[in-house]
């Protein structure tokens, strides 16, 4: 299955980065270990591995960080 959209965004109360998988209606949310002060490209490149242990496939253009 393909997501549709994947967007990351630090998540303050847990102190963790947050991956949000949209696939149509459904959202999974997984939360990833990464410091705060990682860098775009190692964000995106964890959010890609979340994304595949999910079971889903994502170009890599569609990630998007939020800091």
């Amino acid at each position: 299955m393909r997501a549709d959209q994947v967007e990351v965004s630090w998540d303050a109360g847990k102190a963790k980065w947050l991956v949000r998988i949209v696939n149509g209606e459904e959202v999974i949310r997984r939360y990833c270990n990464l410091p705060k002060n990682a860098d775009e490209k190692t964000v995106a490149a964890e959010a890609q591995k979340t994304v595949q242990d999910e079971g889903y496939e994502a170009d890599p253009t569609i990630v998007s960080v939020r800091r």
